[in-house]
C-alpha cells in the first residue's frame, strides 16, 4: 500500500479520526513530539543489547516483525499527526533535506570509509 498512498491522504485520514475524538485539544506540538520521542524508545528497547544477527531474526519471525511494524506506524502516526496539525510538507521537507545531505556528505568523500570524510 506503500506505493499507492500519499501523505495527504494519510494526513487526512488522521485528521479525520482525531477529529472525530475531539483530540486537537491534546494535540498540541509539544505532546505530539513526545509522543514520537515515546514511541521510538518503545521501538528501540525491542533492539537494545541485541547483536545485527539477533535484530535480522526477528524481522524474520512474523509476531515479532509485527510487533516492530506496529512501534513504526506509531511513530509514523505522531510524525504525521504533528505535520497535519502544523501544516508541514513532509515531502517537500524531506527533498529539502536530502538536498543538504548530499552537499555535506558527497559520495566521493563518504562512501566505503570514514577516514575520507574526516580529512
Amino acid at each position: 500500500m506503500d506505493n499507492k498512498t500519499t501523505i495527504e491522504e494519510l494526513k487526512e485520514k488522521i485528521r479525520q479520526f482525531c477529529e472525530l475524538r475531539d483530540w486537537d485539544q491534546y494535540h498540541n506540538a509539544k505532546e505530539l513530539a513526545i509522543g514520537i520521542v515515546t514511541e521510538a524508545s518503545e521501538l528501540l528497547e525491542h533492539f537494545r543489547f541485541k547483536s545485527e544477527t539477533q535484530v535480522d531474526a526477528m524481522f524474520q519471525n512474523k509476531s515479532k516483525r509485527q510487533e516492530l511494524a506496529e512501534e513504526m506506524a506509531d511513530i509514523l502516526y505522531f510524525l504525521i499527526r504533528l505535520a497535519q496539525r502544523y501544516n508541514i510538507d513532509l515531502s517537500t521537507e524531506l527533498e529539502n533535506k536530502m538536498k543538504e545531505n548530499e552537499e555535506k556528505y558527497p559520495i566521493e568523500k563518504v562512501k566505503g570509509s570514514n577516514k575520507k570524510y574526516s580529512e
